[in-house]
């Protein structure tokens, strides 16, 4: 109230009033127990149990679950982060801060990365991956390209170049998944189809040949590249000869 006829400007101004009234309040005798005040409780009670601060400063974290895919990695806010290959398959805790993501499995702490704020980026560990790939997981990328085949050359060679574009061919894994899942639910053909015109535009990825797919252009002509003709003859064309 003894503050209500100021005007400040800043935050900081009016934390700087209330400070100084903060003394003279603090020391006011109780009306009833005019022998103490807010300040003698404080330095009889309060100071004596005070602990020191935690050396960090807390951080919020987000807890989350996620199920570890078989590129050894989780999807979390956009984002994947690896883990050892040998939780493929498994459920694990996720804990995310402003800056980390640390993911938890039976109560303990198996992975920690640097949290990235980018969109679908790959956040690996080197020793997370398997020294030998085929051995521990039932997908391989030459699995992967023969059942590419059976749909047709177009479908292989999409997959080819997708995983070909990763840093390690086990991380285009969840697309050319994705691509298999289409294949299910549309037919080989339309894959083949769908294929073929993402590698004539460049639409290399799992979510570019679904909006072929449910956009239904398979099923379009493929329009095919422009026919360069010569120019007509003209006084002013000069031709190759005339700068020699």
């Amino acid at each position: 109230m003894r503050l209500r006829d100021r005007r400040f400007l800043s935050i900081p101004d009016a934390n700087r009033a209330i400070q100084d009234l903060l003394g003279p309040l603090n020391r006011r005798p109780f009306r009833k127990r005019r022998e103490e005040c807010r300040a003698s409780l404080f330095e009889n009670i309060d100071r004596p149990a005070l602990q020191s601060l935690p050396a960090e400063r807390y951080d919020l974290s987000h807890w989350a679950q996620a199920r570890v895919n078989i590129d050894y990695h989780i999807a979390f806010d956009g984002n994947w982060y690896s883990v050892p290959y040998a939780l493929t398959g498994e459920l694990v805790d996720v804990r995310a801060t402003p800056a980390t993501i640390e993911i938890f499995h039976g109560g303990q702490r198996i992975a920690s990365h640097l949290r990235h704020r980018g969109r679908n980026q790959s956040v690996s560990q080197s020793e997370h991956r398997p020294k030998s790939h085929q051995a521990h997981l039932e997908w391989t990328p030459s699995r992967i390209v023969n059942w590419a085949a059976k749909a047709g050359p177009h479908t292989a060679q999409l997959v080819q170049r997708i995983l070909a574009d990763k840093p390690h061919p086990e991380m285009g894994y969840r697309s050319c998944l994705g691509l298999i899942r289409l294949a299910d639910k549309y037919s080989p053909a339309r894959m083949e189809a769908a294929c073929e015109r993402a590698l004539l535009t460049g639409a290399i990825g799992y979510r570019r040949v679904k909006s072929i797919l449910e956009r239904k252009l398979d099923a379009q002509p493929l329009s095919p590249p422009p026919e360069m003709r010569p120019s007509p003859p003209h006084e002013n064309l000069r031709g190759p000869e005339y700068f020699q």
